[in-house]
């Protein structure tokens, strides 16, 4: 009796206790805040673009009018659907959250990129249309830019292939296995900027760099790794692999480590060893894997920037520069915050396109092969 006098004072709201007027409230306080939030909105963009004045003097009364949307919209939510919408309540305000992290930044952002905006002009962000997309397209550093990124994101071929070799010998049974595992893992505790510092402006300096008086005792004149443009570019490539292999190299140990022993024992029992038993069984088993490797991998490769800086500059004559580093100087040494946030977007957008093909593309491979 105590079990069943309990579950009478229990009461969970259905969708035959919700009344059409209780239905239309929560439509009203969605539909209303959201009509505020654009009026709002709106009546900023246009005083930003200089179309009229609103009064406002930031963008702190379209925040406002976005949490006012957001708390009307959890609250409608149990009033339109009841317990579901109670439910609902457990992720809406943080996916809430998360897209006025990520919406109103990228709004900002595009507001800013379709202007005119110079920090050393007294005239402050003045809209100019698509002006900064043609000076974009007619700007050849941009594009030779974007060239080095290629070459840049080619090289990652070559630096998974030494990951592999490093995995494949770091799975095999050596002496001081545990040892070189933590070696070969010691440039990845290193950050970029340390190893830029430490191996870039130190290590290879012209005059007084290690290296360098190597170089010279053993007969090579003014060695430098930074004034030929190939040179200075290749250097670049050898010191963003040495710090990110060993990540790609942990990857594809632990993917060997997966390996069932029996398909190994069995292929040596069918005569399948040494390169024909990597080409057939360890590498189609691998591909997932390392597509994954490869795939991030290139993503960290496209927002290369810190090595670049502080070791060339992007110098010799742009030879080293990739997107990132030349968006950065547009917006430190120029102060050109308009036109770099246009480059940003462009750029943005082109990563987007270029992965998503390429995940599609990659999606066929990716597959476990068995």
């Amino acid at each position: 009796m105590s079990v069943m006098s309990g579950a009478d004072h229990l009461h969970i709201v259905t969708s035959d206790d919700i009344s059409p007027g209780r239905i239309r409230t929560g439509k009203l306080m969605i539909w209303g805040s959201a009509a505020l939030m654009a009026l709002v909105a709106l009546a900023q963009l246009g005083q930003s673009l200089g179309w009229w004045n609103a009064g406002f003097t930031t963008w702190r009364p379209t925040l406002y009018a976005y949490c006012l949307w957001a708390t009307a919209v959890c609250w409608a939510q149990v009033l339109i659907r009841g317990e579901q919408g109670k439910r609902t309540l457990f992720v809406l305000p943080a996916a809430l959250f998360v897209i006025s992290l990520t919406v109103f930044p990228l709004l900002f952002g595009l507001i800013i990129a379709f202007s005119s905006w110079n920090l050393s002009s007294p005239d402050g962000r003045q809209f100019n249309g698509v002006a900064n997309l043609v000076q974009m397209w007619n700007d050849p550093f941009y594009w030779n830019a974007m060239g080095n990124m290629v070459w840049y994101v080619l090289v990652i071929l070559v630096e998974y292939a030494i990951a592999f070799s490093l995995a494949l010998l770091l799975n095999s049974q050596i002496r001081a296995r545990k040892f070189f595992r933590v070696a070969f893992l010691l440039p990845l505790m290193l950050s970029p900027v340390a190893v830029s510092w430490m191996v870039g402006k130190s290590m290879l300096e012209a005059r007084f760099g290690p290296i360098s008086r190597l170089a010279r005792a053993l007969g090579i004149d003014n060695p430098s790794f930074f004034e030929s443009p190939w040179m200075a570019k290749a250097t670049i490539m050898i010191l963003d692999a040495w710090t990110f292999i060993p990540f790609m190299m942990i990857m594809l140990l632990a993917g060997l480590q997966s390996i069932p022993k029996e398909l190994t024992e069995a292929a040596k029992v069918d005569g399948a060893k040494g390169w024909k038993a990597f080409w057939e069984i360890t590498f189609p088993l691998m591909l997932p894997v390392s597509i994954t490797a490869i795939l991030i991998r290139i993503i960290f490769k496209l927002k290369l920037a810190d090595i670049v800086i502080n070791v060339t500059s992007g110098g010799p004559g742009g030879a080293t520069d990739t997107v990132t580093s030349f968006i950065f100087r547009e917006y430190r040494e120029r102060s050109n915050v308009g036109y770099g946030t246009m480059l940003a977007m462009v750029y943005l957008v082109l990563i987007v396109i270029f992965m998503t093909v390429l995940m599609k593309w990659a999606a066929r491979f990716a597959r476990p092969q068995t």
